[in-house]
Order: structure tokens, then sequence, then C-alpha cells
């Protein structure tokens, strides 16, 4: 019986808590009743937090859908996360690419060139795709992981203390809404005590009064020196907890690092095998019987002028020209001759000149240049050019 008392009571006192909080809060949206500032050092770390908490969230769910396109993947990937269950693992997309790929490249024939190329390409695919497996585990587990871990924990704890402030905030301010209306009262009971009344009873009721509301007076008073008191502590504990968001920054930008490492290692690795895969293209024979056993040539250009390294280089081998003989006149030929590029060049370095697909230039020898090259000229730009890229025009 005891219990259910203390029980009841609680809930009274409590229900009381959160109808004069609900009444502080109403008055004060009505311009109706004061409402206590807080000082600007916390306001500042206050937004600082919000801040943080809105942009973290959209880095991190925007790096997901980076990470992994397809939302419905996602949506499986968060159940069995919350199920704290593994998910299956599933194919990516380009595994899948390249083993299409490959059985293609079977059944057309390993020994035929275009099956054999779709083999070469379907391994390299699936490379790229284990390197993007690679990269989404990395990533998860170094970044997202840590900015999960701050909205999930450390963010829920400052909101949490940031409620429990905002409470004894309004605690407050009712508390000297009531001292105040304790004081007027008080102030006006001494007003009609000290005018003249007649008869003992009228005396001995305002005096009965007075002491009363003198009790009340006293009583919001101490209330409210307790409620300034939780509030006092309750802000200090949500300032500490807010200060440490710079702590938090630094952490974030480490994870950062961590992300742009493992992109770059993913990038690099992708880069790699793509060009061991052009290299590999490139060092097919000219001319190859093709499935129906009927001989094709077709131009494959070089391309890579932009190699990472000390210096690029430009593979003639892998071209395949249509008229040879342009070649040789273009070599031979005495004088400055009329060219059209066939294909896009990256120069190299300030002694080539870079062309673009289709435009015409001047060319000519140089005695002692190599047999590769020629002197091209556009306008006022002059530079080396690869012959293998030009064709005479008459």
């Amino acid at each position: 019986m005891n219990i259910m008392d203390f029980n009841v009571k609680k809930l009274a006192a409590d229900a009381g808590t959160f109808l004069s909080r609900a009444v502080q809060f109403t008055e004060e949206k009505l311009g109706q009743a004061e409402k206590t500032e807080l000082d600007a050092h916390l306001e500042n770390l206050l937004s600082k937090a919000e801040c943080t908490k809105i942009w973290t969230e959209k880095i991190m769910k925007q790096t997901e859908v980076l990470l992994q396109p397809n939302p419905n993947a996602r949506i499986e990937e968060f159940v069995y996360e919350k199920l704290d269950r593994k998910a299956p693992s599933r194919i990516n997309n380009p595994e899948l690419l390249g083993q299409y790929m490959i059985d293609a490249g079977t059944e057309f024939g390993p020994g035929t060139a275009y099956g054999n190329a779709l083999i070469k390409c379907g391994e390299t695919q699936k490379r790229i795709g284990t390197a993007d497996r690679e990269l989404i585990q990395t990533s998860a587990l170094n970044f997202l992981t840590p900015l999960r871990n701050f909205i999930e924990g450390d963010y829920k704890t400052i909101a949490k203390e940031r409620k429990l402030l905002q409470n004894k905030r309004l605690d407050l301010d009712a508390a000297k809404t009531r001292l105040k209306k304790a004081k007027a009262a008080e102030t006006r009971a001494s007003q009609l005590n000290s005018a003249r009344l007649e008869g003992d009873n009228v005396m001995v009721n305002f005096s009965y009064m007075l002491n009363l509301l003198h009790v009340k007076w006293l009583k919001s008073e101490q209330e409210l020196r307790i409620t300034q008191s939780e509030f006092d502590r309750q802000a200090e504990i949500t300032r500490l907890l807010l200060e440490g968001i710079s702590s938090t920054h630094a952490h974030h930008l480490r994870c950062l690092n961590d992300f742009v490492e493992a992109q770059m290692t993913y990038y690099a690795q992708c880069y790699q095998y793509m060009l061991d895969l052009q290299k590999q293209l490139g060092s097919f024979p000219s001319s190859y019987h093709s499935n129906n056993n009927q001989t094709s040539v077709a131009p494959v250009p070089s391309a890579s002028s932009n190699v990472v390294g000390s210096s690029a280089l430009t593979s003639t081998s892998s071209l395949v020209i249509t008229s040879p003989s342009n070649l040789t006149d273009l070599k031979e030929c005495s004088g400055s001759r009329r060219a059209r590029v066939l294909y896009d060049y990256d120069a190299a370095n300030s002694a080539e000149l870079s062309l673009l697909a289709d435009e015409v230039i001047t060319v000519f020898s140089v005695v002692g240049m190599d047999s590769d090259w020629l002197m091209g000229e556009r306008g006022n730009q002059k530079g080396r050019v690869p012959i293998t890229y030009l064709e005479l025009l008459n």
C-alpha cells in the first residue's frame, strides 16, 4: 500500500511538473512570460553540434550511395545490420560483367581474336570487382562506421542532455514566474492590511492571509534557488559534452584521410589493371582469323600518352595502318606536306606537339630525327609528332 501511495504521489508530482513546463512554454511562445537565454558560448556550441550532425548524416548517406548504388542492396544490408546478422555475399557489377565476357569468349573460342580479347577483358573486370569489394569493406570500416557511431552514440547523448537542459530552463523560468506572482500578491496584501478596517475578525483574517502569502513567497524563493542550481549544473554538463565536438572533428578528419587513401589505392589498382589489359590487347598481331575464318584488319590506336610515371610512352606497335605507302612518302618526301591527324595525341613533353583527330597540319622531316617521328607545324606551334598518327594528303 505504501509503494502504491508513493507511485501515485510521484505520478502526481511528475504530472504537475509537466503541466508547469507546458504552461511556461506556451506563455513564452505567446510572449506572456520571460525566457532565460543561454550564454553565447553555449549557444555557439549547440549550433556547431547541430551543424555537425546534419552534415555528417548527409556525407554518410551519400558515401553509402557511392559505394553501393543499388538502393535495394542498401536496404537489405541495413536490415541485416539491424538484425545483427551478416549479409549474404553477392556478385558485384564488374564481376558479373567479367563473368559474361569470359563465358562469351569461351563460346566464341579462345583461339579467335575476339574470343581471346573477351576472356582477357573479363579477367580484368573480375580483378576490378575484387578491388571494388575491398574499397567498400575498407571504407565501411574506417570511414562510415565512425560517422555512424557519432550519429547513433555521441550525438544521441548530446541531444538527451540538451533536452534535459531545456526542461531545467523551463523549470527555472516557471519558478521565477511563481516567485514574481507571490511577491506581487504579498505586496498587495500588505497594502490592504495597512488600511484602516473596522472589526477584529477582519483584521485577523488579513493578518492570516499576509502570513500565508509570506510563507508562499519564502517557499517560491527556495524553489528558485534549487531550480537555478539544477539549471547551472545541467548547463555545465551540456557544455562539457559539446566541447567534445572539436575532438570529433579531429577524429573524422583522420577517418577522411583513410577514406581518401582507400580510394587512391582502388583507382591506382584499376588504372594498373586497365594498363596491363591495354598492353595485352596491343600485343595482338595486326591480322587474325576471325570467327568466320575471313581476314580482317582493324585500326587500333595506341592510347596512352598520360601514363603515370617518370615519362610518357607512346606505343606504335599496336597501330595498324591502312595505307603503309603514305608513311613512306611522308618520311621520304622533301619539303613540307599537309597531313590529316588520325587519332588524338597528347604531347609527352615540350618538344612534342599535341594533336586532335581530323585536324590538318603541316609536316616535314628533319635530318637525324628518329624514323617514327616527323616535325609538325600548326600555326605558330611546332613540335615532334608520331608518324603513325598521320595520313598524307594529296
